[in-house]
Formats: C-alpha cells, sequence, structure tokens
C-alpha cells in the first residue's frame, strides 16, 4: 500500500491489512495516511518501544479531531533492511510515551 522511509533510511511498509487495523480501531484515522506517512519520515521523536518497536511521534497543532500528536509503533529490521507499521494514533497524552526513552530528536 505504502512504503515509507524512516529516519534510518529503511523502507518501512504500511499494508492494507494494517490500515485496516488502525482505522477500525481508530475510526477518526480513516482520512489520516497523510499524517502517518508524515509522522514516520519526519517525526519529532523517535521512543522506545515495549520490546524491539519503535514509536514515532509528531505533533499537529490542528487534525481532523483537534491539536493532537500522531503515534505510529513500528518495527524496523536494518540487517534486512525492512520493517512496517504496526499500529497508528493519535493521543494529547505524549508525556507518558516520552518517558519510555527518547532514541531520536528532531533538530530545532
Amino acid at each position: 500500500m505504502n512504503t515509507i522511509l524512516s529516519e534510518n533510511n529503511i523502507p518501512i511498509r504500511l499494508t492494507y491489512k494494517q490500515w485496516a487495523h488502525i482505522v477500525e480501531a481508530h475510526d477518526y484515522m480513516a482520512g489520516c495516511l497523510d499524517l502517518i506517512t508524515e509522522t514516520l519520515s519526519s517525526p519529532d521523536y523517535i521512543v522506545n518501544g515495549w520490546s524491539d518497536e519503535q514509536i514515532a511521534i509528531k505533533h499537529y497543532p490542528k487534525t481532523v479531531i483537534t491539536e493532537k500528536h500522531v503515534i505510529v509503533i513500528f518495527k524496523e529490521n536494518i540487517k534486512s533492511n525492512d520493517g512496517f507499521v504496526i499500529t497508528a494514533f493519535m493521543t494529547s497524552k505524549v508525556k507518558k510515551i516520552l518517558k519510555r526513552g527518547i532514541i531520536w530528536k528532531k533538530m530545532s
């Protein structure tokens, strides 16, 4: 469906199956494919996930619901030069996610 290069220049795949999962779990994301793409390709932060996944975070002053941070959880494999999106959603409670440990931060 879509392939986005991560900050490590690893192609991250967003499959139709995962897109369906995202919009079923978070119906407000249905028109926000561009936000997922932009968050992965140009995040404000990349944070540690729960095991080997990573979390891309980007702030948007205006979304389809209100001011939010878009969260994209993904895995990347540097050895095989491949990765994939697990899920994505919006939140205003980004501090809790940032506490997981910042791996990378966009330079201002």
